[in-house]
């Protein structure tokens, strides 16, 4: 079978489409015949070798978290999964893998899938696995959000940006989404109520909020200013500068920037990491209006 895999780290054309034998379900697995697969962040900062403590430096390793397919084969003790069933899922973030949901087939655990959505392509049932779960476990499991209360969205526009607008508008909430001026209409038709520019505006001109839910992880600290009395904080966005100046604070401030893990299993119903962000200058470099 082909399937897509990193053969060193770096950029783009690190990808190779090799060939491998198809895989086989042990006891508790499924085999799933890959009809769409979804390129995520994680999937972009794996191969730069930004997760080396996740992937690995063993090549090759696979590509892609989430899949959406039918099953193809079922190993033993299997329930409720049954040959042609169509489903979606993902593999095990924090396992390393060579080969990924970018293939022709991949094996997973039966408790990593379930049966996709009815009426939805499975183009549009892979896009939705993980930037769905990382933002319904972000406002659900570790902001614990509330019916009424104010929410920014920002980088609102990607992945996990248009799902947290959803998510949040039909929890009854507030919403202000923080994106390029051209994406306004979009996400006033997902939800927001409010749109602002993202290259026109300030952290120091906006809020507070109650909830911030961050994507891009840049100016942290400015924003977590922007919390009102009670309000919580958690970033998506964890790049390596992002991880550096979140530790680097970590001993200081009330409010916490929440990090988690978007894993959706029965373990994840707490953050994984929980983190402090020590109160932001009166003016804080970069918080000024992008070009």
């Amino acid at each position: 079978m082909k399937t897509v895999q990193i053969t060193s780290f770096g950029a783009p054309d690190v990808l190779r489409v090799n060939d491998v034998d198809r895989p086989v379900p042990g006891a508790g697995a499924v085999l799933v015949s890959v009809e769409a697969s979804s390129v995520n962040g994680h999937d972009v900062i794996v191969r730069a070798g930004e997760l080396k403590m996740v992937s690995g430096r063993r090549f090759p390793i696979g590509v892609g978290l989430d899949f959406a397919g039918t099953v193809a084969a079922t190993g033993a003790d299997v329930a409720g999964h049954r040959v042609g069933d169509r489903v979606w899922g993902t593999v095990h973030p924090r396992k390393r893998h060579t080969t990924g949901g970018a293939a022709e087939y991949v094996v997973v655990s039966a408790d990593r899938i379930a049966p996709a959505p009815a009426g939805l392509s499975p183009a549009d049932s892979a896009s939705l696995v993980v930037a769905g779960a990382t933002a319904l476990i972000a406002l659900r499991d570790s902001m614990h959000l509330a019916t009424g209360e104010r929410v920014l969205v920002r980088g609102a526009a990607g992945g996990v940006g248009t799902a947290a607008v959803q998510l949040a508008h039909a929890m009854g909430c507030h919403v202000t989404a923080l994106a390029r001026d051209r994406h306004a209409k979009l996400l006033t038709d997902l939800g927001a109520d409010e749109v602002l520019d993202y290259g026109s505006t300030t952290s120091d001109h906006i809020g507070p909020f109650d909830v911030i839910v961050d994507t891009v992880g840049s100016e942290l600290n400015c924003y977590r200013n922007r919390l009102a009395k009670g309000g919580r904080m958690v970033t998506v966005g964890l790049s390596a500068s992002a991880l550096a100046a979140i530790a680097a604070s970590s001993v200081h401030g009330a409010r916490r920037i929440r990090t988690f893990s978007a894993n959706p299993d029965t373990a994840n119903n707490t953050d994984t990491a929980t983190v402090c962000v020590e109160p932001a200058p009166s003016c804080c470099d970069p918080c000024s209006p992008r070009k």
